[in-house]
C-alpha cells in the first residue's frame, strides 16, 4: 500500500502539471465583460489537484495515514477481479460510444454496473439507467450547448433538438 500511495501521487501530480500547461493555451485569468477564460476551469481544478497530491507525498514522507504505515498488498484478488470488471464495462462503454453515443452506452453502463455489480433491483437499477441520461442530456446539450456524441441514435435527438435548440 505504501509503495502504491507514493506512485499514485507522483503520476497525478505529474498529469496536474502537464494539464496546467496545456490549459495556459487558453487564457486562465479573467476576461473583463466575458468571465473566466477558456483554460481557466481546467488549470486551477488541476493546480488544486496538485496541491492535493503534494499534501499526500508529504503525509507519506511522515507516514501520517493508515496506508503510508501498511505494508499490505495494493491488491488483493477480489480488488483486481472488481477492478478488471469495472475497468472492462468502462471500455466497452467508451468503445459503444461510437456507435449508440452517450446517450446508449451510458444507461447499458449504468445497468450493467448497479444490477450486476451493485446488485440494487431490477426496477432501481432501470429507473437510475434512463434517468441519467435524460438528465445529461438537459445538462449538457440544452443548458451548456455541449453536444455529446450521439452515434447511430442521433435521428432519436432531432425532435428534441427542434423544441430545446
Amino acid at each position: 500500500m505504501r509503495r502504491a500511495e507514493i506512485v499514485t501521487a507522483s503520476l497525478m501530480a505529474i498529469l496536474s502539471v502537464y494539464l496546467m500547461w496545456k490549459s495556459t493555451e487558453l487564457p486562465i485569468g479573467w476576461i473583463p465583460n466575458e468571465g473566466p477564460g477558456g483554460g481557466a476551469f481546467s488549470f486551477w481544478l488541476s493546480a488544486v489537484m496538485l496541491i492535493c497530491c503534494i499534501w499526500t507525498m508529504f503525509n507519506w514522507y511522515r507516514r501520517s495515514t493508515p496506508p503510508s504505515k501498511s505494508k499490505d498488498s495494493f491488491m488483493d484478488a477480489y480488488a483486481l477481479r472488481m477492478f478488471l470488471m469495472v475497468g472492462g464495462a468502462v471500455t466497452i462503454m467508451i468503445g459503444l460510444v461510437h456507435f449508440i453515443g452517450m446517450y446508449g452506452s451510458i444507461p447499458l453502463f449504468l445497468l450493467y454496473y448497479l444490477r450486476f455489480l451493485g446488485g440494487h433491483s431490477w426496477t432501481v437499477s432501470f429507473l437510475i439507467s434512463l434517468a441519467a441520461p435524460v438528465i445529461i442530456f438537459f445538462f449538457f446539450d440544452v443548458a451548456l450547448r455541449i453536444v455529446l456524441p450521439k452515434g447511430y441514435l442521433e435521428p432519436l435527438f432531432f425532435p428534441l433538438y427542434s423544441i430545446f435548440l
